[in-house]
């Protein structure tokens, strides 16, 4: 049988595909860090619906041997309108003896992201500039939840607007198709998703990164898996807890 076609749907369907009122008010997800077949760390992610829009929150934090060679703590906020465009974002990480804090004001108004990257060490500014936007962009993180939101069928893909603040671009996310998939918070049903987002798309870096999220109204995002050259290897995200 002939692999089926990925459609791209165009944006006047995204009303279509959209599906009223499918994030939750408040939600957090636990996950285990595997990489190179040992648990590498945790990552919390907290969601909160606020009165002008929601509020996202995650915790990266390095455990076991790998925290013993090299720490990592990093904390990223974003806020996002009512809808899911992002407005700001900051992270602090603390990764090994470097110690950054980076802070992007999205302007779609005026289609502009303002982007600060600082050493918090050092009290010193290490980059600073302004990119163009579109009107609405959306984050990596405020993007997997916007695609939360859409009914793509396996065959299906999309183009949405992302930034990290240096760099503005279209990603193509696919539906490739259904699967189960076992994790330590339990075994789902799914449909695996590929976005685009590396090999100089709005990462240089060449990679593959794949998501899961539960076949149903929830669209539970339970793996994610970035899949990068052999000398770093593959780090894979699974669900241990759903709060």
């Amino acid at each position: 049988m002939l692999p089926r076609l990925l459609l791209p749907v165009p944006a006047c369907a995204l009303f279509a595909l959209a599906q009223p009122g499918p994030l939750p008010p408040h939600e957090a997800l636990t996950y285990s860090i595997e990489w190179r077949l040992i648990t590498a760390g945790k990552v919390h992610l907290e969601w909160h619906q606020e009165r002008t829009g929601w509020l996202l929150g995650v915790h990266v934090e390095s455990v076991g041997l790998v925290s013993k060679f090299f720490r990592v703590a990093d904390d990223y906020r974003a806020a996002l309108d009512p809808s899911l465009c992002t407005e700001t974002a900051q992270l602090t990480s603390q990764e090994g003896n470097r110690q950054r804090d980076t802070r992007i004001t999205y302007d779609g108004a005026h289609h502009t992201a303002s982007y600060l990257e600082r050493d918090a060490a050092r009290n010193t500014v290490l980059s600073q500039h302004e990119i163009e936007i579109p009107s609405c962009v959306h984050d990596v993180i405020g993007g997997l939840y916007f695609l939360r939101t859409l009914n793509l069928e396996p065959g299906q893909s999309i183009t949405i607007p992302v930034s990290d603040g240096k760099k503005s671009a279209m990603a193509k996310v696919e539906a490739q198709q259904r699967e189960d998939m076992k994790t330590p918070a339990g075994t789902f049903h799914t449909v695996r998703y590929e976005a685009y987002v590396f090999n100089n798309v709005l990462y240089k870096r060449p990679a593959h990164l794949n998501f899961w999220l539960t076949d149903d109204r929830r669209r539970l995002p339970v793996q994610i898996r970035v899949r990068m050259q052999f000398t770093i290897g593959t780090i894979t995200l699974q669900l241990e807890k759903n709060e």
